[in-house]
């Protein structure tokens, strides 16, 4: 009996614990929260600087995700993606998209499809790519194909954009993702059959997994594009 009571007490402790360390960290994110809304206040009334502003807006929206306010957040996050579009802040732009679908709104999953296009488009920070990419294999059901075309793009994009310490990192990280899809999409538990997966998949080549990609980001868009891809695409160089 005293065991359990000792135990229970711990337990007891440990739960309040967690309690006041929730308690601290919202408080913390309400008291940034205010500091940015002043912010903002002030870049208005003082400033026509339209990324300042956007960058504000974004960083509100994300701690407004932080505090589980996802309706709130949303039109901040979107008005902050229309501007970086606006001024070809791609990789701004692509990481709005990553708030806006953390947000939890109904339009979240277009968001991510968005976002997505946009990481693969533009160079940008590896590992924000390879964040918006994991989304879809944690969104994404295990018998489908949708989860291993995203974590190979992600480690792909790691490959020839990362480097140095960066890219070993990542590399390690998207390849347990892939190997843990890999299991769960078909059993997958050695590399010989890793290798006959990859071939059966068409994973190997990016020519082939980046044109299924584009279906991946079709279904999670739909019809509800917020920017103009072709006029993006006109601007790009022409290799």
């Amino acid at each position: 009996m005293k065991y359990h009571a000792i135990k229970n007490s711990q337990l007891a402790d440990i739960a309040a614990d967690s309690v006041v360390n929730r308690s601290a960290e919202e408080a913390a994110l309400e008291s940034h929260l205010q500091a940015l809304q002043d912010r903002y206040r002030e870049l208005a009334r003082s400033t026509k600087a339209p990324k300042e502003l956007a960058d504000v807006k974004l960083q509100t929206a994300r701690t407004l995700v932080n505090l589980e306010r996802g309706t709130e957040a949303w039109p901040l996050g979107r008005e902050a993606l229309d501007t970086f579009i606006r001024l070809e802040d791609f990789e701004s732009a692509a990481d709005a998209c990553d708030v806006l679908f953390q947000s939890d709104q109904p339009a979240s999953l277009s968001a991510l499809g968005q976002g997505i296009w946009l990481a693969v488009t533009y160079p940008m920070d590896p590992e924000l790519a390879v964040e918006l990419l994991t989304h879809v294999v944690d969104e994404t059901p295990d018998d489908a194909d949708g989860a291993a075309v995203a974590a190979t793009t992600a480690l792909f994009l790691a490959d020839i954009r990362a480097s140095g310490p960066q890219r070993e990192n990542l590399m390690f990280f998207v390849t347990q993702i892939l190997g843990a899809v890999a299991k769960r999409h078909s059993g997958v538990d050695s590399q010989e059959a890793f290798d006959l997966w990859m071939e059966r998949l068409e994973l190997k080549e990016p020519a082939k997994f980046l044109v299924r990609l584009r279906n991946v980001v079709d279904v999670l868009v739909q019809d509800d594009w917020w920017f103009d891809r072709e006029a993006l695409q006109a601007k790009l160089p022409v290799n």
